[in-house]
C-alpha cells in the first residue's frame, strides 16, 4: 500500500487498504476466543486429514494385528505417551507416563475422598486454605511442578450390589420383603453414579535430570527421583479431605484409560475384580484404547459408541470457592458421564519474582504515563495496577503463582436418538450458567477428551505467553 501511495496509484492503494484490514481483522480481533487466523489453520488442518483419510482409527487387536500386548496402542494425542514399569516401591511397580513431546513424566494415583457437597462455608474456605498450601508446598520442590485433579462420574449399573446381594442374600426371607427391594433396585439402582478421583504429579525433564542422574539415570532413575515426593503430595491432600491415596501400576493405568473411552468396560472389569481376583489388574496396553475412533467431527469426538463434547471451563473473575465446580458434574440421565480436570501448574519462586516484578512494573509504567497525559484511568487499570502491587507481595511472603486450566467434558452414547450429543452438551453449558464462562473446543475434541478425561497428566496446551494468576 506504501508503495502504491507513493507512486500516485490511488486505487491501488485503496485496494491494498482493503487486503490490509481484512488481514488485521483475522490476526487481531478474537471469535470465541481465539483470532480468526487460527481458526481458519486449524479448519484447513482438519479438512486435510478428514479428505485424507488421517483421520479414523483403529486398533490393531480389534484388526487381529497386535503384536505385543505390553506395546500401547492409543489414537491422537496420546500416541506421544510412554508408559514405563517403574522401579519397586513397597509391594508393587508404578506406572511412569512419560510425554515424549513436551518431555514430561508423571505419576498418576486414585483418590478416596468423602465429597465436599454438605460442607459448610467455613469449612470450604479451609479446604481451599489447604488447597492453597498444598500448591506452595508444589512450588518448592524441584521435581515436580504440575498437579491434575480429575473427576469422573461412573454410570453405576448395580454389578457392585448385585453380587454383594448374592452373597448375602437369605434363603428364607419373606415373599414381601423380596418384592419391595426388587422394586427398589429397579427404581433407585438405573439413576445412581459413582464417582473417581485421580491426581496426576508431573514434572520436566530439566527438573528431572539431576535427581535422576544422581539416582543412577535411566528410568528408573527418574522414577526415584518422583518417588521421593510422593509421601509429600499425598500428606498434602489428606489435608483436602482425602482419606487414601493408592498410587497405580502399569494395569491399573491402562483400565483408567479403557473406561475414559469406554465407560461401559467399568462394569465388566468391576465384575472381573470381584469374582476372579486372579485376573484383576491385568489388562494390557494393547487392550487400553478404543477400538474404533471414526472421522471426528468438528464439534465433539467419537470413540467406541460413545460421543463426547468437551470445554475448556473460565472461572469468574471474582474468584470462586471451593466446591463450586460441582455443579458441572451433576449427571442429568442414566447413562451420561460428566469428567472434571483441574490441571495446577507451578511457577518456581525465582521465576515468580521475576514475572511479578515486570508485571508490576509494566502495569505502573502504563498508568503513570496515561496520567501525565491526562488520559482518564478507568477502573479496570486500578485494578490491575493495584493487582501487580499485591502480586509482587505476595509472591515475597512466600505465596507460589500458580497457572490453573480446567477442562470439563460430557459423554453420552453416541446411539441417544431422543436425548442426542447436543442436548448433553445444553445440558452442561445450563449447568455452568452464571457461575462459569464454557468455550467449547472446536475442531480440537479429540486432544480436549484427553485433558478432561483421562488421568496421564496431559493438559490443555498453553500459549507461548502463558498468563500466570495467584
Amino acid at each position: 500500500m506504501v508503495v502504491a501511495v507513493g507512486a500516485g496509484r490511488w486505487s491501488a492503494a485503496f485496494g491494498w487498504l482493503l487486503v490490509a484490514a481484512g488481514v488485521w481483522v483475522l490476526v487481531t480481533v478474537p471469535i470465541r476466543g481465539r483470532p480468526a487466523l487460527f481458526w481458519l489453520v486449524d479448519l484447513c488442518m482438519f479438512t486435510t486429514g478428514v479428505a485424507m483419510s488421517w483421520s479414523p482409527w483403529q486398533s490393531r487387536a480389534a484388526a487381529g494385528r497386535a503384536e505385543d500386548p505390553a506395546a500401547p496402542d492409543l489414537p491422537g494425542v496420546l500416541a506421544r505417551f510412554r508408559f514405563h514399569d517403574g522401579p519397586p516401591l513397597s509391594d508393587q511397580r508404578l506406572c511412569l507416563i512419560q510425554d515424549s513431546v513436551d518431555g514430561r513424566w508423571a505419576i498418576t494415583g486414585r483418590l478416596t475422598h468423602s465429597g465436599v457437597a454438605m460442607a459448610s462455608a467455613g469449612e470450604s474456605e479451609g479446604l481451599a486454605a489447604q488447597l492453597g498450601t498444598m500448591l506452595i508446598g508444589v512450588a518448592h520442590r524441584e521435581v515436580i511442578d504440575r498437579v491434575s485433579l480429575l473427576v469422573r462420574t461412573v454410570p453405576d449399573d448395580g454389578t457392585d450390589y448385585a453380587l454383594w446381594r448374592e452373597q448375602h442374600e437369605v434363603a428364607d426371607a419373606p415373599e414381601l420383603t423380596r418384592q419391595i427391594a426388587a422394586e427398589i433396585d429397579r427404581t433407585v439402582a438405573a439413576a445412581s453414579v459413582r464417582t473417581e478421583l485421580f491426581v496426576t504429579v508431573c514434572g520436566t525433564e530439566h527438573s528431572l535430570r539431576r535427581a535422576a542422574k544422581a539416582a543412577g539415570g535411566g528410568v528408573a532413575g527418574r522414577a526415584y527421583a518422583l518417588y521421593r515426593v510422593l509421601d509429600g503430595v499425598a500428606d498434602a491432600l489428606r489435608g483436602i479431605g482425602v482419606t487414601d491415596v493408592a498410587w497405580l501400576s502399569s494395569a491399573a493405568v491402562a483400565e483408567a484409560v479403557r473406561t475414559g473411552f469406554n465407560p461401559a468396560a467399568a462394569a465388566h472389569l468391576r465384575h472381573q475384580q470381584l469374582t476372579r481376583p486372579d485376573r484383576a489388574g491385568h489388562l494390557s496396553w494393547s487392550m487400553a484404547g478404543p477400538v474404533l475412533a471414526p472421522t471426528p467431527a468438528a464439534r465433539h469426538y467419537a470413540h467406541d459408541g460413545f460421543a463426547t463434547v468437551a470445554y475448556a471451563v473460565q472461572p469468574p473473575v471474582g474468584g470462586t470457592s471451593f466446591g463450586s465446580l460441582g455443579p458441572l458434574l451433576a449427571v442429568r440421565r442414566a447413562g451420561e458421564r460428566r469428567s472434571l480436570q483441574i490441571h495446577y501448574e507451578v511457577l518456581d519462586p525465582s521465576h515468580a519474582r521475576r514475572h511479578v516484578a515486570r508485571t508490576r512494573f509494566r502495569d505502573t509504567l502504563v498508568a503513570d504515563l496515561k496520567a501525565a497525559r491526562g488520559f482518564g484511568t478507568t477502573v479496570e487499570d486500578q485494578q490491575r495496577h493495584a493487582g501487580g502491587h499485591a502480586h509482587e507481595a505476595a509472591v515475597a511472603a512466600g505465596h507460589a503463582l500458580v497457572r490453573y486450566t480446567i477442562a470439563a467434558a460430557t459423554t453420552v452414547p453416541s446411539d441417544w436418538a431422543d436425548w442426542g450429543i447436543e442436548d448433553a452438551a445444553a445440558g452442561i453449558e445450563n449447568d455452568a450458567a452464571d457461575r462459569f464462562g464454557l468455550l467449547r473446543l472446536e475442531l480440537t475434541q479429540d486432544a480436549a477428551f484427553t485433558a478432561a478425561c483421562l488421568p496421564v497428566g496431559y493438559g490443555l496446551p498453553g500459549l507461548p505467553n502463558r498468563r500466570w494468576q495467584r
